[in-house]
C-alpha cells in the first residue's frame, strides 16, 4: 500500500454514545453494583476512525445518527478530533447507543446496544456519500467496513466502492455471518474465534487451526483471527502464522479488537509488512486495554513505534 500522507481511510459503519461501566466488585443481577461509569463515543466503525487518525492516517467517518442530542454531541467530539464526518440523520430514531458492564478484572460481564439507526435503515442509505467520495478522490482511499451493517446495505457499500480495497471486522458473533457472502471481496478480515464459528456454521470449541483452514476455504486472502489473551492466527498469501499479545495490565477489554484493526491498518497504509502490521495492531489493542474505554488516552503513532521498539511485540 501506498504511504499514509497520500491515503485517506473512510470508515463506514457504527456510531453510537457508549457508556461503559467499571465495576468495583463483581457485577450483581437484579440489583445495583458500585461502578465507576464514563461516556464516550463508540461503535465499531467510530473507534477504528478514531484510532487510524490518531494514528497519523487522516480519516473520514461514515454512519447513521437520529435526530437528537447525541448526534450533536458525537459530531462535536469528533470533529474536534480532526475525524471528517458524514453522518446521514434519521428523524424519529435515536442515535445509537451502548452500554458495557466490566467486571473489576476488565472483563466483559453484559453489554446492550440500540442500533436501530442503522439496522432499520434503508440499504441504498450511504449510496450517495460514496459516490461523492469516490468522484471528488484525488487520492487513494482505503475503504472500512464493520458488521453492523445490515446484509443489503453491506452489499451495496461493497459494490459502491468498485475495485478498491476494503477491509471489515465481524464485530460480534450475532452479526458476522452477514459477512459471509462478501468474504472473497474483502482484503482482510478481523475477527475472533466465536465470531470465525458462528460465521461458518461450526462448533464454538472448534480448534483456532481448523477455523483458519475454513476461513481460507471460504475464500478469504488475508485475516487476523484472535483468540482473547491468547496467540492470533494471522494469514495472508498462503502464509499462516501464530503471534502471541504482549502482556498488558487490563483496565476493560472495550474497543480492544478494533484498536488491534486500527494499527494494523495503520501500518499498512505506511507500507509495513501485514504480519509486522499485525504485531503493531497487537501494540494498539495491549494500550487500549490499559485504558478506561474503546480509545486509548495519548494513542499516537509515535507511542506506538516506541512501544514496538521495547520489543514487547
Amino acid at each position: 500500500m501506498q504511504s499514509a500522507a497520500s491515503t485517506r481511510f473512510v470508515s463506514i459503519g457504527a456510531v453510537h454514545s457508549d457508556t461503559v461501566a467499571h465495576a468495583f466488585e463483581p457485577i450483581r443481577r437484579e440489583t445495583s453494583t458500585p461502578a465507576g461509569l464514563s461516556a464516550s463515543p463508540g461503535g465499531v466503525a467510530t473507534n477504528i476512525a478514531r484510532a487510524v487518525n490518531a494514528l497519523g492516517v487522516p480519516a473520514h467517518l461514515i454512519g447513521a445518527v437520529g435526530d437528537d442530542h447525541a448526534a450533536g454531541a458525537l459530531r462535536d467530539r469528533l470533529t474536534g478530533e480532526g475525524l471528517t464526518l458524514t453522518f446521514v440523520p434519521r428523524t424519529g430514531y435515536a442515535t445509537g447507543q451502548y452500554l458495557a458492564l466490566h467486571d473489576p478484572d476488565g472483563s466483559l460481564a453484559a453489554a446492550c446496544v440500540d442500533d436501530r439507526v442503522l439496522a432499520e435503515a434503508p440499504a441504498a442509505i450511504f449510496d450517495h456519500a460514496i459516490a461523492d467520495l469516490r468522484q471528488g478522490a484525488s487520492d487513494t482511499i482505503c475503504w472500512f467496513t464493520d458488521a453492523n451493517l445490515p446484509e443489503e446495505t453491506l452489499a451495496r457499500v461493497i459494490a459502491g466502492v468498485g475495485n478498491a480495497a476494503i477491509f471489515a471486522n465481524a464485530v460480534s458473533d450475532a452479526k458476522a455471518p452477514r459477512l459471509k457472502p462478501f468474504l472473497s471481496r474483502l482484503a482482510c478480515l478481523s475477527l475472533n474465534r466465536g465470531e470465525a464459528a458462528a460465521m461458518l456454521d461450526m462448533p464454538v470449541r472448534s480448534v483456532p487451526e481448523e477455523l483458519a483452514a475454513a476461513l481460507r476455504r471460504a475464500g478469504l486472502k488475508q485475516f487476523i483471527l484472535t483468540g482473547g489473551g491468547n496467540e492470533l492466527l494471522a494469514f495472508s498469501e498462503d502464509r499462516l502464522e501464530r503471534i502471541s499479545p504482549p502482556a498488558s495490565d487490563v483496565v476493560n477489554v472495550t474497543g480492544a479488537g478494533d484498536a488491534l484493526s486500527a494499527g494494523f491498518l495503520a501500518a499498512q497504509l505506511r507500507g509495513i509488512d501485514f504480519f509486522q502490521s499485525v504485531r503493531y495492531g497487537l501494540a494498539a489493542a495491549s494500550l487500549t486495554l490499559q485504558s478506561t474505554g474503546a480509545f486509548a488516552d495519548g494513542l499516537s503513532w509515535d507511542r506506538l513505534e516506541k512501544f514496538a521498539q521495547t520489543d514487547k511485540i
